[in-house]
């Protein structure tokens, strides 16, 4: 199975906890997860996703390995999002999404009506 990691925003802590929240309320099972940390660094990402509860047939090894792949070919991304998180000021969080690459592909093409 092959994974995914972007970093995909900043944004307040009380807004993403409630983003959370509602996700965590839907019936249908997710296949994406979201993660926020306070700091932009590896290790703060790396203990975010080991804190996600496991996924049916997620290997934690590759999802961890996925995030320091990501880290390593992305330092330009890596330094704007740092950026915009000191932008941001301290009641903000930096927001990753992690998700099976199959399953995130069946998402976006439902969302985008190609059943």
């Amino acid at each position: 199975m092959k994974y995914t990691f972007d970093i995909v925003g900043v944004s307040p802590v009380l807004q993403f906890f409630n983003d959370q929240q509602q996700s965590l309320q839907k019936a249908q099972p997710q296949v994406v997860e979201y993660v926020g940390t306070h700091q932009c660094t590896l290790d703060a990402f790396i203990k975010s996703v080991e804190l996600v509860p496991p996924k049916i047939g997620w290997e934690m090894d590759q999802v961890v390995s996925t995030v320091i792949k990501f880290w390593m070919n992305n330092s330009d991304s890596i330094h704007y999002w740092k950026s915009r998180l000191i932008d941001a000021g301290r009641e903000n969080v930096i927001v990753a999404r992690v998700a099976d690459i199959k399953a995130l592909q069946a998402e976006f093409e439902s969302l985008l009506g190609k059943n």
